[in-house]
Protein backbone atom coordinates (compact mmCIF):
# COMPACT_ATOMS: atom_id res chain seq x y z
CA UNK A 1 0.00 0.00 0.00
CA UNK A 2 1.12 3.53 -0.98
CA UNK A 3 1.98 6.01 1.72
CA UNK A 4 0.33 9.05 1.84
CA UNK A 5 2.72 12.53 1.84
CA UNK A 6 0.66 14.28 5.01
CA UNK A 7 1.49 17.33 3.72
CA UNK A 8 0.89 19.69 0.24
CA UNK A 9 2.97 22.97 -0.90
CA UNK A 10 1.08 25.87 -2.85
CA UNK A 11 2.51 29.20 -4.01
CA UNK A 12 1.88 32.31 -4.34
CA UNK A 13 2.16 34.13 -7.52
CA UNK A 14 4.98 36.18 -6.86
CA UNK A 15 6.97 32.88 -5.32
CA UNK A 16 6.12 30.29 -8.02
CA UNK A 17 10.19 30.22 -9.06
CA UNK A 18 11.13 29.35 -5.56
CA UNK A 19 8.64 26.79 -4.61
CA UNK A 20 9.12 24.74 -7.62
CA UNK A 21 12.93 24.38 -6.91
CA UNK A 22 11.51 23.74 -3.17
CA UNK A 23 9.03 20.81 -4.55
CA UNK A 24 11.76 19.45 -6.52
CA UNK A 25 14.11 19.21 -3.77
CA UNK A 26 11.15 17.52 -1.23
CA UNK A 27 10.40 15.29 -5.02
CA UNK A 28 6.69 16.10 -4.26
CA UNK A 29 4.41 17.78 -7.02
CA UNK A 30 3.56 21.62 -6.73
CA UNK A 31 -0.44 21.86 -5.22
CA UNK A 32 -3.11 23.73 -7.99
CA UNK A 33 -3.89 26.71 -7.16
CA UNK A 34 -6.03 29.13 -9.27
CA UNK A 35 -6.03 33.10 -9.01
CA UNK A 36 -8.92 35.18 -10.80
CA UNK A 37 -8.60 38.74 -11.10
CA UNK A 38 -11.19 41.51 -11.45
CA UNK A 39 -11.00 44.36 -13.42
CA UNK A 40 -11.11 46.70 -10.21
CA UNK A 41 -7.78 45.21 -9.15
CA UNK A 42 -9.44 43.09 -6.76
CA UNK A 43 -8.17 39.46 -7.43
CA UNK A 44 -9.45 36.01 -5.54
CA UNK A 45 -7.72 32.61 -4.88
CA UNK A 46 -9.17 28.63 -4.60
CA UNK A 47 -7.22 25.52 -4.39
CA UNK A 48 -7.90 23.56 -7.29
CA UNK A 49 -7.37 19.80 -5.15
CA UNK A 50 -8.62 18.64 -2.00
CA UNK A 51 -6.62 19.70 0.99
CA UNK A 52 -8.86 18.36 3.76
CA UNK A 53 -6.92 16.87 6.67
CA UNK A 54 -3.11 17.57 5.32
CA UNK A 55 -0.22 20.15 6.35
CA UNK A 56 -0.73 22.64 3.91
CA UNK A 57 2.33 24.88 3.29
CA UNK A 58 1.88 28.13 1.67
CA UNK A 59 5.39 29.50 -0.09
CA UNK A 60 4.72 33.08 -0.75
CA UNK A 61 7.62 36.54 0.21
CA UNK A 62 5.66 39.75 1.25
CA UNK A 63 7.86 41.47 -0.74
CA UNK A 64 6.58 44.92 -2.51
CA UNK A 65 3.63 45.68 -3.45
CA UNK A 66 0.92 44.70 -0.78
CA UNK A 67 -0.55 42.60 -3.67
CA UNK A 68 1.76 39.78 -2.24
CA UNK A 69 0.62 39.68 1.40
CA UNK A 70 -2.89 39.98 0.36
CA UNK A 71 -2.74 36.75 -1.92
CA UNK A 72 -1.02 35.12 0.88
CA UNK A 73 -4.00 36.07 3.70
CA UNK A 74 -6.88 34.79 1.26
CA UNK A 75 -4.18 31.71 0.69
CA UNK A 76 -4.56 30.73 4.05
CA UNK A 77 -8.16 32.01 5.05
CA UNK A 78 -9.21 29.44 2.03
CA UNK A 79 -6.97 26.64 3.39
CA UNK A 80 -8.50 27.16 6.20
CA UNK A 81 -11.97 27.18 5.33
CA UNK A 82 -11.24 24.28 3.33
CA UNK A 83 -10.44 21.85 6.47
CA UNK A 84 -7.04 21.77 6.28
CA UNK A 85 -5.08 19.98 9.51
CA UNK A 86 -2.82 22.75 9.86
CA UNK A 87 -1.55 25.59 7.70
CA UNK A 88 2.26 26.59 7.62
CA UNK A 89 3.32 30.39 6.11
CA UNK A 90 6.40 29.94 4.26
CA UNK A 91 7.65 33.55 4.04
CA UNK A 92 11.51 33.83 3.11
CA UNK A 93 11.55 37.31 2.92
CA UNK A 94 9.02 38.68 5.72
CA UNK A 95 8.06 42.28 4.57
CA UNK A 96 7.53 45.58 6.74
CA UNK A 97 10.28 44.18 9.17
CA UNK A 98 11.96 47.28 9.37
CA UNK A 99 9.02 48.36 10.82
CA UNK A 100 10.00 46.64 13.87
CA UNK A 101 9.37 49.49 16.94
CA UNK A 102 8.43 53.51 17.47
CA UNK A 103 11.51 55.14 15.97
CA UNK A 104 9.67 58.67 16.44
CA UNK A 105 6.29 59.70 17.67
CA UNK A 106 3.21 58.68 15.57
CA UNK A 107 4.25 55.69 13.72
CA UNK A 108 2.83 52.72 12.94
CA UNK A 109 4.91 48.93 13.52
CA UNK A 110 3.89 47.68 10.85
CA UNK A 111 5.83 43.99 11.13
CA UNK A 112 3.61 43.48 14.32
CA UNK A 113 0.85 44.10 12.35
CA UNK A 114 1.70 42.05 9.40
CA UNK A 115 1.77 39.36 12.41
CA UNK A 116 -1.45 40.19 13.81
CA UNK A 117 -3.05 39.42 9.86
CA UNK A 118 -1.39 36.50 9.62
CA UNK A 119 -2.52 34.85 12.88
CA UNK A 120 -5.94 36.49 12.18
CA UNK A 121 -6.03 34.48 9.11
CA UNK A 122 -5.89 31.48 10.76
CA UNK A 123 -1.65 30.50 10.96
CA UNK A 124 -0.42 27.47 12.46
CA UNK A 125 3.43 28.26 12.44
CA UNK A 126 5.39 30.54 10.30
CA UNK A 127 8.84 29.66 8.55
CA UNK A 128 11.02 32.50 7.50
CA UNK A 129 14.81 33.48 7.27
CA UNK A 130 16.69 36.38 8.32
CA UNK A 131 14.20 38.55 9.47
CA UNK A 132 15.59 42.23 9.88
CA UNK A 133 15.26 41.99 13.43
CA UNK A 134 14.93 39.09 15.95
CA UNK A 135 13.18 40.35 18.07
CA UNK A 136 9.46 40.03 15.16
CA UNK A 137 9.39 36.23 16.49
CA UNK A 138 7.98 37.61 19.66
CA UNK A 139 4.67 39.07 17.26
CA UNK A 140 3.57 35.77 16.43
CA UNK A 141 1.79 33.46 19.02
CA UNK A 142 2.61 30.60 16.84
CA UNK A 143 5.94 28.93 16.92
CA UNK A 144 7.83 30.60 14.68
CA UNK A 145 11.05 28.81 12.70
CA UNK A 146 13.66 31.50 11.93
CA UNK A 147 16.09 30.21 8.89
CA UNK A 148 19.23 31.76 8.57
CA UNK A 149 21.33 32.69 5.35
CA UNK A 150 24.25 32.17 7.17
CA UNK A 151 23.33 28.02 5.95
CA UNK A 152 24.25 28.33 2.50
CA UNK A 153 26.32 31.43 2.60
CA UNK A 154 29.09 30.79 4.80
CA UNK A 155 30.19 28.03 2.14
CA UNK A 156 30.19 30.20 -0.29
CA UNK A 157 32.52 32.23 1.44
CA UNK A 158 34.79 29.48 2.09
CA UNK A 159 34.78 28.67 -1.33
CA UNK A 160 36.42 32.25 -2.32
CA UNK A 161 39.35 30.81 -0.17
CA UNK A 162 40.22 34.82 0.52
CA UNK A 163 44.03 35.49 2.27
CA UNK A 164 43.17 38.51 4.73
CA UNK A 165 39.94 38.61 4.99
CA UNK A 166 37.86 40.99 7.19
CA UNK A 167 34.41 40.50 8.06
CA UNK A 168 32.28 44.09 7.85
CA UNK A 169 29.07 45.46 8.42
CA UNK A 170 27.72 48.44 6.62
CA UNK A 171 25.82 49.81 9.88
CA UNK A 172 26.29 49.51 13.34
CA UNK A 173 22.73 47.48 13.32
CA UNK A 174 24.45 44.51 11.58
CA UNK A 175 27.21 44.42 14.24
CA UNK A 176 25.84 41.00 15.55
CA UNK A 177 25.17 39.13 12.63
CA UNK A 178 28.70 40.37 11.59
CA UNK A 179 30.08 39.32 14.69
CA UNK A 180 28.69 35.93 14.02
CA UNK A 181 29.78 35.29 11.00
CA UNK A 182 33.62 36.34 12.27
CA UNK A 183 33.55 34.11 15.09
CA UNK A 184 32.36 30.99 12.99
CA UNK A 185 35.13 31.91 10.46
CA UNK A 186 37.85 32.83 12.82
CA UNK A 187 38.35 36.27 11.14
CA UNK A 188 38.40 39.71 11.97
CA UNK A 189 35.63 42.63 12.01
CA UNK A 190 35.24 45.73 10.94
CA UNK A 191 32.20 48.44 11.23
CA UNK A 192 31.03 50.85 9.25
CA UNK A 193 29.16 53.82 11.40
CA UNK A 194 26.41 55.77 9.48
CA UNK A 195 24.40 58.95 10.34
CA UNK A 196 21.51 59.55 8.42
CA UNK A 197 19.63 62.67 7.67
CA UNK A 198 16.30 60.84 6.24
CA UNK A 199 15.74 57.61 5.50
CA UNK A 200 17.51 56.32 2.65
CA UNK A 201 19.45 58.81 2.32
CA UNK A 202 23.65 58.91 4.07
CA UNK A 203 25.18 62.30 5.31
CA UNK A 204 28.13 60.71 7.17
CA UNK A 205 29.80 56.74 6.69
CA UNK A 206 33.22 56.09 8.83
CA UNK A 207 35.19 52.60 9.29
CA UNK A 208 35.59 51.71 13.08
CA UNK A 209 38.39 49.04 12.33
CA UNK A 210 41.93 48.58 9.86
CA UNK A 211 41.09 47.22 6.48
CA UNK A 212 44.26 48.07 4.97
CA UNK A 213 45.35 44.98 2.38
CA UNK A 214 42.31 43.14 3.81
CA UNK A 215 39.84 41.55 1.25
CA UNK A 216 36.56 42.53 2.97
CA UNK A 217 33.07 40.32 3.26
CA UNK A 218 30.20 43.13 3.77
CA UNK A 219 27.64 41.24 5.34
CA UNK A 220 24.21 42.31 5.40
CA UNK A 221 20.34 41.00 5.62
CA UNK A 222 18.48 43.37 3.15
CA UNK A 223 19.74 45.84 0.23
CA UNK A 224 17.52 48.13 -0.66
CA UNK A 225 18.16 51.01 -2.83
CA UNK A 226 22.10 49.89 -2.44
CA UNK A 227 23.48 53.16 -1.06
CA UNK A 228 24.46 52.28 2.38
CA UNK A 229 26.54 49.33 0.85
CA UNK A 230 28.05 50.75 -2.37
CA UNK A 231 28.78 53.63 -0.23
CA UNK A 232 30.39 51.15 2.20
CA UNK A 233 32.59 49.40 -0.54
CA UNK A 234 33.91 52.33 -1.96
CA UNK A 235 35.21 53.59 1.73
CA UNK A 236 36.98 50.46 2.17
CA UNK A 237 38.56 50.73 -1.20
CA UNK A 238 39.52 54.29 -0.22
CA UNK A 239 41.00 53.53 2.98
CA UNK A 240 43.37 51.24 1.36
CA UNK A 241 41.01 47.49 1.00
CA UNK A 242 42.69 45.00 -1.62
CA UNK A 243 38.89 43.81 -2.76
CA UNK A 244 35.28 44.34 -1.59
CA UNK A 245 32.77 41.91 -2.15
CA UNK A 246 29.34 41.39 -0.25
CA UNK A 247 26.72 39.35 1.08
CA UNK A 248 23.04 39.60 2.00
CA UNK A 249 20.06 37.88 2.05
CA UNK A 250 17.06 39.89 0.43
CA UNK A 251 17.37 41.74 -2.82
CA UNK A 252 14.85 44.42 -2.68
CA UNK A 253 16.97 46.33 -5.13
CA UNK A 254 14.86 48.78 -5.50
CA UNK A 255 14.99 51.12 -9.21
CA UNK A 256 18.74 52.73 -8.70
CA UNK A 257 20.28 49.75 -6.86
CA UNK A 258 21.48 47.43 -9.51
CA UNK A 259 22.96 50.66 -10.91
CA UNK A 260 24.57 51.54 -7.82
CA UNK A 261 26.16 48.41 -7.44
CA UNK A 262 27.69 48.27 -11.04
CA UNK A 263 29.08 51.64 -10.20
CA UNK A 264 30.67 50.49 -7.01
CA UNK A 265 34.13 49.15 -5.76
CA UNK A 266 32.29 45.77 -5.20
CA UNK A 267 33.63 43.14 -7.07
CA UNK A 268 30.57 40.89 -6.44
CA UNK A 269 27.57 40.89 -4.21
CA UNK A 270 25.63 37.26 -3.26
CA UNK A 271 21.69 37.07 -2.96
CA UNK A 272 19.95 34.28 -2.18
CA UNK A 273 16.57 34.20 -3.94
CA UNK A 274 14.33 34.79 -1.39
CA UNK A 275 13.10 37.82 -3.46
CA UNK A 276 13.18 37.57 -7.46
CA UNK A 277 15.87 39.66 -9.01
CA UNK A 278 14.96 39.98 -12.55
CA UNK A 279 17.47 42.78 -13.37
CA UNK A 280 20.43 42.65 -14.95
CA UNK A 281 24.14 43.07 -13.21
CA UNK A 282 27.20 41.89 -13.73
CA UNK A 283 28.16 41.85 -10.09
CA UNK A 284 24.95 40.44 -9.06
CA UNK A 285 24.94 36.57 -8.46
CA UNK A 286 22.15 34.90 -6.71
CA UNK A 287 22.60 31.19 -4.61
CA UNK A 288 19.39 29.34 -3.96
CA UNK A 289 18.11 28.53 -0.46
CA UNK A 290 15.25 26.22 -1.76
CA UNK A 291 17.02 23.18 -0.49
CA UNK A 292 17.62 24.95 3.39
CA UNK A 293 13.83 25.21 3.34
CA UNK A 294 12.92 21.74 1.85
CA UNK A 295 15.20 20.42 4.79
CA UNK A 296 12.77 22.82 7.37
CA UNK A 297 9.62 21.80 5.69
CA UNK A 298 10.19 17.89 6.19
CA UNK A 299 11.19 18.15 9.61
CA UNK A 300 8.67 20.14 10.63
CA UNK A 301 6.23 17.59 8.94
CA UNK A 302 8.08 14.85 10.86
CA UNK A 303 8.22 16.63 14.29
CA UNK A 304 12.24 16.53 14.16
CA UNK A 305 14.34 19.05 15.12
CA UNK A 306 15.91 21.66 12.59
CA UNK A 307 18.47 23.39 15.41
CA UNK A 308 21.07 21.77 13.12
CA UNK A 309 20.14 23.61 10.08
CA UNK A 310 21.79 27.11 12.28
CA UNK A 311 25.32 27.12 11.01
CA UNK A 312 25.62 30.44 13.19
Amino acid sequence: METKIPYKVFSGSSSLYLAEKICKNLNCPLGQMNSEHFADGEFSVSYEESIRGYHVFLIQSTFPNADNLMELLLMIDAAKRASAKSVIAVIPYFGWARQDRKDKPRVAIGAKLVADMLSVAGIDRLITMDLHADQIQGFFNVPVDHLYGSSVFVEEIKSWNLANAVIATPDVGGTKRANSYAKHLNIPMVICYKLRRKANEISEMKIIGDVRGMNVILVDDIVDTAGTISKAADLMLAEGAASVRAIASHAVMSKPASVRVDHSALTEIIFTDSIPYPKKSAKVRVISVSELFATAILRVCNNESISSLYLI
